[in-house]
């Protein structure tokens, strides 16, 4: 614990307390700063630092926790030989004010809302591969990672694991989220952005796997305390409290600070990026300059996002010049523009797929005839318009400009709610994305509080932060324009958690709490009461909303249930995992496997592999590896004459997940998710024919195909069919003459269609089944001459049973959206 807690001052404080005490710029300046404000720097530098020196390291295939350790340390140490001890402020230091109680409750409230964090450390969506990049480079050390597995499977047996991918210079996939660039060397990255990621290998460097999943927590503490320094240099501390306050209890705050993104990352290293460009540009502390520089460009490798920050700060730098004449400080230029140019080349170079998409659309754009040109030229007039008006009437463009860009927001924003109705090209979720935003996460009193704030900073304090009025409105009008954001789970419209919710608040905080010019004493009391009035009690709807999510942890269990699963491999094992197009979500442990828990760790790209090709690769991995395993949950066609399997394990663990939905439907709650699996050894030999016994939802994985998850029911296992499910009949001997099919209808209710099911053995009708109330046993006969020719086969014979389906929540209502054939609980074949 000791070491933990000296570890974690290296590298999240003490650089950045050093950094900020040398005797460089106008250090009585930042002595002046408020005290909390001061430790915040602290922090903000460090762990910028920190992130900055992991990632180098990382890039260069070099990064260990220790290395990091000892960068800091070396830091420390030169700027305490370089400044020779004067970094002490010798008086001139603000003295701690009751303010400082503000950002102590907020932390103290986040951490109550925050903890525990998610144990989200499965593949298959965006957290899981967050996680999973995080722990490789605190293992391996690198972006770019060597993997022997990959390199070492036989060139006849890539096709069986590793498709053709569609973007170059990738050659394959390896899993949901890592991209393989060379197959024959074993070269793996991970396809989002490493910042937050880097920081879960920090966090796993401090506190292992529990660091690691806690690193998204602490970046949403961190983001708290940016959004109320920020706010309470341009409001004061009573508003910025609020304003944080608001956000802590929000419902989207606290689910994303438990699960990880690198949102919330994004947030706080934004509004530290914008305190620090308005220190350095409206306050005149030239200290600042470059720390902004080199935090926007920061934000580039935590998302691509980043660049549209970089952007709006070059146009405010440019805009500011013009109209207010700051000019923009030469180190601030220098800075963000060499590491702008740093995460431009991180995006061709590792992150060449995850900026694919945007990539395109720019080149679709400059594909138009005349467009580049007609969009210079706008820039080039607007640049000129405002130059005249700079040299006419400067003190009327630094007072237009503010209310130009506010109207601007508000005239976009009456449109969106007013006008705009999805139509051509236009979705439903795209066109109303403001009204769904507003109605769900807002409320429309605050919709109306957010826009008179946005008037009320334009008016009066525009020109002490223009740069966070330009960068909300920059990623309002896109966001809202089209949010980027597939529509089947509402929790994922999290684009706006870094600035535009945040900042909502800090302009309902303006407009509620914030100082007034002009109002008399009663005015000014009454609309401060009626101010602190609405904010209360947006915060009680915000925290009655959220309240549903706070005993939840997503996927909690799931560590400890793979923790088993992972010791019953050995470390010279090759364990083979089910294809993603399979029926179950097995696949999703393979990246944790083999990233985590490094095992070696292979996942099929076909439900069906090729049965000859994959008899070959067992029998040479047998060479190499001890034993050769498959991990599966059912939906594997993989078995032959000469695929012997035995199962070794049978495990099922049922974990909370909050419910995916509509994107126009607000999430109802959790639901109990179902991993089941079947673990076992493959060897190559010359199976035993016999009759086919088999116990469906009992280590069945082999043999079903797009059956639905094990159950039990009435004391048997059972499985639901599909409406084509598939069961693979190996071993056949040529004199079975019966199939006996074990079902029951499932309750299924008067209004849904008839359970009826259709068999066919190898392709061929063998009779249709009217399947009644209760497990019966059903008998169909086989023709000799369609047994005899399977068991001439190398592969297994197959049933297929066609099913008239219903689905539970058209039929009954609820939240099983399944769509359920028969309840199937026994196959045999004699």
């Amino acid at each position: 614990m000791i070491r933990m807690g000296l570890a974690a001052l290296l590298v999240a404080y003490a650089p950045g307390a050093l950094l900020f005490r040398t005797p460089l710029g106008a250090r009585p300046r930042r002595a002046d700063l408020p005290a909390e404000e001061r430790v915040f720097w602290y922090v903000v530098l460090s762990a910028g630092l920190s992130l900055a020196i992991a990632i180098a390291l990382a890039w260069l295939g070099r990064y260990r926790f220790d290395r990091l350790l000892i960068a800091n340390g070396t830091v420390c140490a030169a700027t305490l030989i370089l400044v020779r001890g004067r970094l002490r402020f010798r008086g001139t230091s603000r003295r701690p004010t009751w303010t400082v109680v503000l950002p102590i409750a907020l932390v103290a409230l986040g951490i109550w809302r925050f903890f525990p964090t998610s144990e989200y450390i499965i593949g298959g969506k965006d957290p899981g591969t967050y996680v999973n990049e995080g722990i490789q480079i605190a293992q391996r050390g690198a972006l770019v990672i060597h993997d022997p597995v990959v390199a070492a499977v036989p060139e006849d047996a890539r096709p069986l694991f590793f498709p053709p991918y569609l973007y170059q210079p990738y050659d394959s996939l390896r899993f949901m989220g890592f991209f393989v660039e060379h197959v024959r060397d074993g070269e793996v990255v991970g396809q989002l952005p490493h910042l937050f990621p880097a920081s879960i290998a920090v966090g796993y460097g401090l506190n292992g796997l529990t660091g690691a999943r806690d690193a998204v927590a602490v970046w949403a503490l961190l983001g708290l305390v940016a959004v109320y320094v920020f706010a309470a240099r341009l409001l004061g501390p009573i508003p910025a409290f609020a304003a944080a306050a608001l956000l802590a209890l929000h419902v989207i705050q606290v689910w994303f600070a438990r699960y990880p993104n690198s949102e919330v990352t994004l947030q706080a290293l934004l509004f530290a990026t914008l305190l620090a460009y308005s220190r350095a540009h409206e306050d005149g502390d030239g200290f600042f300059a470059p720390i902004a520089g080199l935090l926007a460009a920061l934000l580039i490798f935590a998302r691509l996002d980043g660049v549209m920050v970089v952007a709006a700060l070059a146009g405010v730098a440019v805009l500011s010049w013009i109209a207010a004449g700051t000019r923009p400080r030469a180190s601030f230029v220098l800075t963000m523009g060499a590491g702008t140019l740093a995460g431009l080349l991180y995006l061709k170079g590792p992150l060449h797929s995850y900026a694919e998409t945007p990539t395109n659309w720019v080149r679709g754009l400059a594909e138009v005839p005349g467009l580049i040109a007609l969009a210079s030229a706008a820039v080039i007039a607007a640049l000129v318009v405002l130059v005249v008006l700079r040299r006419r009437a400067p003190a009327a463009l630094r007072t237009a400009l503010p209310i130009a860009i506010a109207a601007v927001l508000l005239a976009a924003a009456g449109y969106a709610w007013f006008l705009r109705a999805p139509g051509g090209r236009l979705t439903d979720y795209d066109a109303y994305a403001l009204r769904t935003f507003t109605n769900f996460y807002l409320f429309p009193v605050g919709l109306v509080a957010t826009l008179a704030g946005v008037l009320l900073v334009a008016r009066q304090s525009f020109w002490r932060a223009p740069a966070f009025v330009v960068v909300f409105a920059g990623f309002a009008l896109s966001f809202f324009y089209k949010i980027h954001v597939v529509p089947e789970h509402f929790w994922m419209a999290r684009r706006f958690l870094p600035i535009i919710l945040p900042g909502a608040f800090v302009f309902m905080a303006a407009a509620a709490l914030g100082p007034a010019i002009g109002a008399s004493v009663r005015g000014e009391r009454a609309r401060l009461a009626a101010g602190a009035v609405l904010l209360l009690w947006l915060g009680s709807r915000y925290a009655a909303a959220a309240a549903p999510i706070l005993p939840h942890v997503e996927y909690a269990g799931v560590i400890p249930y793979l923790e088993r699963l992972a010791s019953e491999i050995g470390d010279r094992d090759l364990v083979i995992v089910e294809s993603r197009d399979s029926n179950a979500d097995t696949h999703v442990f393979a990246v944790p496997l083999a990233y985590i828990y490094a095992r070696n760790v292979l996942v099929l790209v076909s439900p069906k592999p090729d049965k000859r090709r994959l008899e070959a690769f067992i029998a040479e991995a047998h060479r190499t590896y001890d034993h050769v395993l498959f991990v599966g949950g059912g939906g594997t066609d993989l078995l032959s004459r000469h695929i012997i399997p035995r199962a070794i394990d049978d495990g099922r663990v049922e974990v909370p997940e909050w419910a995916s939905t509509p994107w126009n439907v607000y999430p109802a709650g959790p639901r109990r998710k179902d991993f089941n699996y079947s673990l076992y050894e493959l060897t190559v030999g010359e199976a035993q024919g016999g009759a086919f016994d088999l116990d469906v939802g009992d280590r069945d994985d082999l043999y079903v195909v797009r059956f639905f998850a094990k159950e039990s029911s009435e004391g048997r296992s059972i499985r639901w069919t599909g409406p084509t499910s598939f069961i693979s009949v190996p071993g056949l001997s040529g004199q079975e003459r019966e199939v006996v099919l074990t079902m029951h209808d499932g309750g299924r209710p008067a209004s849904a269609p008839p359970a009826r099911v259709t068999v066919r053995f190898d392709g061929v009708v063998i009779g249709t089944i009217d399947v009644g109330s209760g497990f019966r046993d059903y008998r169909l006969a086989i023709p000799a001459e369609l047994v005899e020719r399977a068991a001439a086969k190398a592969d297994p014979a197959q049933l297929t049973l066609e099913s008239t389906t219903w689905v539970p929540r058209d039929v009954i209502g609820g939240t099983d959206d399944r769509t359920l054939g028969v309840m199937l609980d026994r196959v045999q074949v004699h």
